[in-house]
């Protein structure tokens, strides 16, 4: 699964500098003033622009790749994004390097003649430095719009650019709410930096867990995540419990880096719920897309009572009526209980952890 996502990430960073490397080459040769000393045919151009189109997509996909595992995923953005940038500069300057270097050298001359003209062009010095500022500009605009799709996730950008929320609509979402358990003792024991170290490295376990189970994070809450999924698949209903499960053993995979950096393994608990809600974008200067119903007071009410039933993941009668038979999870029916400001009672149903070991890969290398 983490592959299949790198593999995302690469097709897309490709295919967005074939796109802007398109763009560059149609307006230098279409605005070129006096023509060329060479004739280009399509072939030639598509050449080049695929060329370099995927020496940086791979130096893109590459950069961000190095940023996400390594240390630097703790820095300011600012420091991260011009490392993404230098780490292209150097990659673009020796892509020069290298392609000179290639074309002095190439068995046939007659038949690479139009490559090389074409490519020298390109690359000559009164066009190095205009290319190497539009890979500059290009750079700037992808990582800006990777960041505005880490902040407001892939699905809600594309809605909120479309105006889909811009009025209430309704949807069925089932929502995933986990938190921490103990946290404020934790807090006062560990000091705020310690404790807020130790939410980040919880909340990037997770990251992953999302991205592998196909959900999207609604809001972060303190020490506590709220996870959201379209509610008619119902393999949506299976990926809500898969995601709690995975995400509590890869923090017991990983329990002798928390023991060493904070002195114990961190506990979760969870529930699970989900009906109609309204889905409105809400603010002026500052936007997010929000969800209002009672499902949401009812997921939380719901956690709330993990800790008097002693009990790790809850489910609501709702989502176990559409959950059916599953052989991988064990259901215990708590019965219906009057939760905290509802008026009628909930059916409440209480999740055992499945059989089924998390899927390989899972481990995260940053710890």
């Amino acid at each position: 699964m983490q592959a299949g996502q790198e593999l995302k990430k690469f097709t897309f960073a490709v295919i967005a500098w074939t796109a802007a490397m398109m763009l560059f080459v149609a307006l230098r040769y279409s605005l070129a003033q006096g023509g060329t000393d060479w004739d280009a045919t399509v072939a030639d151009v598509a050449t080049i622009v695929l060329y370099l189109g995927t020496i940086l997509g791979c130096l893109h996909w590459l950069s961000n790749l190095i940023a996400a595992t390594s240390p630097l995923r703790r820095m300011n953005y600012l420091t991260i994004v011009v490392f993404k940038g230098v780490f292209l500069l150097v990659g673009a300057l020796g892509l020069v390097k290298i392609t000179i270097w290639i074309n002095t050298w190439t068995p046939a001359p007659e038949l690479d003649r139009h490559y090389n003209e074409l490519t020298q062009s390109l690359l000559d010095s009164s066009s190095t430095q205009v290319l190497l500022a539009y890979f500059v500009w290009v750079r700037l605009c992808l990582a800006f719009f990777e960041q505005m799709v880490l902040l407001v996730g892939s699905r809600n950008l594309l809605n909120m650019g479309l105006g889909n929320y811009h009025r209430p609509r309704q949807e069925e979402r089932v929502f995933l709410f986990i938190d921490m358990v103990g946290s404020t003792a934790h807090a006062e024991v560990l000091g705020d930096f310690q404790f807020s170290r130790l939410v980040q490295d919880c909340f990037d376990l997770l990251s992953g867990c999302v991205t592998r189970q196909h959900g999207e994070i609604y809001r972060y809450i303190g020490d506590a995540a709220m996870i959201s999924w379209d509610l008619n698949p119902s393999r949506n209903l299976e990926h809500s419990l898969d995601l709690y499960h995975e995400f509590v053993q890869l923090i017991s995979w990983h329990k002798d880096y928390f023991e060493e950096q904070y002195g114990f393994v961190p506990r979760f608990k969870g529930a699970v719920h989900g009906g109609r809600v309204m889905t409105a974008v809400v603010g002026v200067n500052k936007q997010e897309i929000s969800y209002f119903s009672d499902v949401i007071n009812t997921l939380a009410r719901l956690q709330d009572q993990c800790g008097p039933l002693k009990k790790n993941l809850l489910i609501s009668g709702q989502i176990r009526h559409r959950l059916g038979d599953n052989p991988n999870y064990q259901l215990e029916a708590i019965g219906p209980m009057r939760l905290k400001g509802k008026q009628h009672e909930v059916e409440v149903y209480a999740v055992t952890a499945p059989s089924t070991a998390v899927a390989p890969g899972s481990f995260d290398p940053r710890f």
